[in-house]
């Protein structure tokens, strides 16, 4: 994995990692690579995670220098929170949120608003991070995986307009500049904070989009709105002009693989590609 990592520094010019999955956290690889990867001169390196497992490598991530993290959190409500999630509990994620801040590392929180489980926690999730100085990211329901073709996802979809208007009742807001090739169109409330919106199917942000996703079984994917993928694998084996010259066609392929306007939707699950 750091290998591949490297590779792609050198090949493709990254300077930015997101360590993700499925729960990283889980992975026997994550203790041994994180370091590393701490060490490889990135501008910014950062993981998404559950949380359910965050107060146990609290003392790992913290050690290691991580300066940014992304917890999923749908809701605050700890019986609706074992419904989504299917496993674990709130007061686990609160606990692992908790020591993040503490440590001193800056905390975004992704929701996905779904109409009938947890639209009605959108508020209290908002004001619960900004007390905490955390920057909230509501992520439309992605139309991938088993909601592809599926009623499921008109019905639970909960848009960027609902969002902003849902919001507007309680808060002033205005729309804040962001990198050109940012997910997320992000909204101040002046003197309290930011929040954003990742709106994949309101306002696609396919053009601009420059990021790569590594799978942990050596799949390189260039758009989460394609199953295809290229085998890194035999590459890592090479001498590194070769690797790099390999690496080079390939990445020319998985960009080739990006949307040209909008997401389209996969039947690719999210836990094997990562958000």
């Amino acid at each position: 994995m750091v290998k591949a990592v490297g590779l792609l520094i050198d090949t493709a010019g990254i300077d930015k990692l997101r360590i993700t999955g499925g729960e990283p956290l889980l992975s026997p690889k994550f203790d041994a690579v994180l370091p590393e990867v701490m060490q490889m001169g990135l501008s910014d390196v950062s993981v998404t995670t559950n949380g359910q497992l965050l107060p146990r490598k609290a003392p790992l991530i913290i050690d290691a220098g991580l300066r940014r993290i992304n917890i999923s959190l749908d809701t605050l409500d700890a019986r609706a929170f074992r419904d989504i999630a299917r496993s674990g509990d709130l007061a686990t994620v609160l606990k692992g949120i908790d020591l993040m801040l503490e440590a001193g590392i800056k905390v975004k929180l992704n929701m996905v608003p779904m109409r009938g489980k947890n639209d009605h926690q959108i508020l209290p999730m908002l004001d619960y991070a900004l007390a905490r100085g955390i920057e909230l990211r509501f992520i439309e329901l992605m139309n991938m995986g088993h909601l592809q073709g599926n009623a499921l996802f008109e019905r639970q979809f909960y848009g960027m307009d609902e969002i902003l208007e849902l919001i507007a009742e309680h808060y002033e807001f205005t729309r804040a500049q962001a990198p050109l090739d940012s997910t997320a169109a992000r909204f101040e409330i002046s003197g309290r904070g930011m929040f954003g919106i990742i709106a994949n199917e309101s306002e696609p942000f396919c053009r601009t989009c420059s990021r790569l996703r590594l799978s942990s079984n050596g799949k390189l994917y260039g758009c989460l709105s394609n199953a295809k993928s290229y085998d890194l694998r035999d590459t890592l084996n090479l001498p590194e002009p070769l690797a790099i010259a390999k690496l080079q066609s390939i990445l020319g392929n998985a960009l080739a693989d990006k949307q040209l306007a909008s997401f389209r939707g996969e039947v690719t699950v999210m836990k094997f590609i990562g958000g």
